[in-house]
């Protein structure tokens, strides 16, 4: 009978070692995709936000083929310079560009530049077809712009951002919202669906349907 419990005890033993070692393993493994996690965020996002109060901070999110498919459907028979607000990694610069708009991607940080400027050189697009620009957005002129394209956010003050691009922009403007529409302006029409949804919003029927105060 000892014997028998000894080999149980000893199969428990077994048991509880095998599960500790992999519990370890599988915490290791956690805490590196957390620390992975944490060490992108720290060089792509970090950079730019410690510039920008909080309340106006947008994250930066590429935009899928598919969303900049859309953008580029709503930008179609178009003409003027475009801006993308907030231009990470320059997807929505570079392919606004190939298709003959002079563009510029205003960005805070200087990895995503550094990105968006090297995959402009090896597509071989001219520099002065696809501008990339350390600047805040909120700080920027936007009114040599025709169209315009920004992601936006949850929590991101829109009001702020709608007064500034109704002041700014001409009145031929167009601009193209990204992931999550504008929540005071009717949208002139839209595209996709899903998280891949954009929306656009022309500067002058704004101008028309909504009154100065806003």
């Amino acid at each position: 009978m000892e014997d028998n419990v000894d080999v149980i005890m000893e199969n428990v033993t077994t048991l509880l070692s095998f599960r500790d070692k992999h519990a370890t393993r599988l915490g290791g493994i956690l805490g590196g995709l957390t620390a992975s996690v944490y060490g992108l965020w720290a060089v792509f996002v970090f950079p730019g936000f410690c510039k920008v109060p909080w309340r106006l901070r947008v994250p930066f999110l590429p935009s899928s083929k598919a969303q900049v498919q859309n953008v580029m459907k709503l930008l179609e028979d178009r003409k003027g310079r475009l801006v993308d607000l907030g231009s990470g990694d320059g997807r929505l610069v570079l392919a606004a560009a190939s298709r003959g708009f002079q563009s510029t991607g205003y960005e805070l940080n200087s990895i995503l530049l550094a990105y968006a400027k090297t995959r402009r050189w090896w597509l071989g697009i001219p520099a002065n077809l696809a501008t990339f620009m350390k600047q805040d957005l909120w700080m920027a002129d936007l009114s040599g712009f025709s169209n315009v394209t920004v992601f936006l956010a949850p929590g991101l003050v829109t009001r702020i951002l709608e007064k500034k691009l109704k002041d700014e922009l001409p009145d031929d403007a167009r601009i193209i919202v990204c992931r999550f529409p504008f929540t005071h302006w009717p949208a002139t029409c839209s595209e996709g669906s899903g998280l891949d949804q954009v929306w656009a919003y022309d500067i002058q029927t704004i101008k028309k349907q909504l009154p100065k105060s806003k």
